[in-house]
């Protein structure tokens, strides 16, 4: 029988567009007045909020952590978090994703001087010196 090779790049990619997950709702948002405008971050994907904007890990994080588990499932490496909200929240999204990436994900960062988000990947298993 004869072996067939398969290409890396004859492989059907899934070439949708990047989601930007934002991890809560913007406080405000429900009063129809944000603290906040997000809008600069939708050049990096569509806008998919996860949690409202009043959550929080308090006594019982089960119910929380399942749900982000839930809406998180389809993260891809293409993909992007807006950290916002709950920091407590924010560790746990980004374990989640992690879990699922291998330790790979995209981060934007606000830059206050620039007024404008960044893209940081990070890749938590990256081998590599450390500068001093």
């Amino acid at each position: 029988m004869k072996e067939k090779i398969i290409r890396y790049e004859d492989i059907k990619r899934n070439d949708a567009p990047p989601i930007v997950y934002v991890i809560q709702e913007i406080p405000g948002t429900q009063a129809g007045r944000p603290k906040i405008n997000i809008l600069g971050a939708s050049e990096y994907g569509t806008f998919k909020f996860l949690l409202p904007e009043l959550s929080q890990i308090i006594f019982s994080p089960g119910p929380l952590i399942f749900r982000l588990r839930k809406e998180l499932a389809k993260y891809r490496t293409s993909d992007y978090l807006l950290l916002t909200g709950d920091p407590a929240i924010i560790g746990v999204a980004c374990s989640i994703v992690s879990d699922i990436t291998n330790g790979k994900y995209n981060l934007l960062k606000w830059d206050k001087q620039e007024r404008k988000y960044y893209p940081i990947e990070i890749n938590l298993y990256e081998k590599g010196k450390i500068d001093d």
